[in-house]
């Protein structure tokens, strides 16, 4: 897309962009790596392993608890391995940032601190849900933070990545961003009917009814949102390809998300495997729309540049 220009570029340029280059791809793979933890996590929440290893940072005071390994146990250990895995990828990130803040642009190795700081925030909370035995306002803002981390990440990848723009996005990025919002916080509801076994108990004895009927309510304003995201792109004409195919994936997402939702319902979660999908489905759907702001307000940046017009002579 930019390759043109980047062979107009001098090789001081060239060797600048080398870092910039790594930590991209760098923050890539830890967002892949943190939307398998949020899966690995789900799936450690529906086959209630989440206090399989009684104990933490350890299980069972070992590293491998090899004695007391089952598949329960198995799940509570790989979530907390991969959860260390992007822990060390979040200090790299971090510290390269800052070690090439010199080529880097000045925003990046404050937004790389704050993802690093996301990633403690959550391994306190991770702590936590064992030591409080999964008190549900712990779990539910475990899974938030790990979100905003997800968000984070594609926020800073979707900056770095190569884009030119057409400058026709108008204000498309601020209905993204308004799908974005309405679907975190519908995800955190999500999370609080998961904390709290709303759906059960409402079910099996009319209690939390009240949670679990907001979370069903909470799909009107994030679906309405995100069919103006969809509406909108089809209407905007020249738009870039990338913010179009985004917004057909987001369209895609939403409707793959209800089918999941009402399953998920009218079996009472009893599908493992559902309940999972409907969370990472969730979280690749607000992903997208992040992307989808990300690049949409690049492309007004496009549209503002000014281009010099020729002014008639005096003379």
């Amino acid at each position: 897309m930019t390759e043109s220009v980047l062979h107009q570029q001098t090789v001081t340029g060239g060797e600048q962009s080398q870092p910039k280059e790594r930590i991209r791809r760098l923050v890539w793979k830890i967002a892949i790596a943190t939307l398998i933890l949020m899966a690995i996590g789900s799936a450690t929440r529906v086959m209630n392993a989440g206090l399989a290893c009684p104990d933490w940072p350890l299980c069972y005071g070992e590293l491998v608890p090899t004695k007391q390994m089952n598949f329960q146990v198995f799940l509570e250990w790989f979530h907390r391995l991969d959860a260390a895995m992007v822990g060390l990828g979040a200090i790299a990130l971090a510290s390269l940032s800052w070690w090439n803040r010199r080529v880097l642009p000045q925003w990046l190795p404050w937004a790389a601190t704050f993802a690093l700081g996301l990633v403690v925030f959550q391994g306190v909370l991770g702590g936590l849900t064992v030591t409080e035995l999964l008190r549900f306002d712990i779990v539910t803002a475990h899974l938030g933070t790990a979100l905003l981390f997800f968000i984070t990440l594609l926020a800073i990848g979707s900056t770095l990545v190569r884009y030119q723009g057409t400058g026709t996005a108008g204000n498309l990025p601020w209905i993204g961003l308004i799908a974005a919002i309405a679907v975190y916080l519908q995800s955190l509801m999500g999370a609080l009917v998961a904390s709290r076994w709303a759906l059960h108990q409402c079910f099996a004895g009319n209690a939390l009814c009240s949670v679990m009927y907001s979370h069903i309510g909470g799909v009107i304003p994030s679906t309405l949102a995100i069919i103006a995201v969809v509406f909108f792109a089809w209407r905007t004409p020249a738009l870039h390809p990338a913010l179009r195919q985004l917004a057909n994936m987001a369209g895609g997402l939403l409707f793959l998300q209800i089918l999941l939702g009402i399953a998920t319902f009218r079996l009472h979660l009893q599908v493992e495997p559902l309940t999972v999908a409907h969370q990472v489905v969730g979280a690749v759907l607000l992903g997208s729309l992040v992307v989808f702001t990300v690049l949409g307000l690049r492309d007004r940046a496009t549209s503002s540049i000014a281009i010099p017009t020729t002014e008639p002579s005096n003379l």
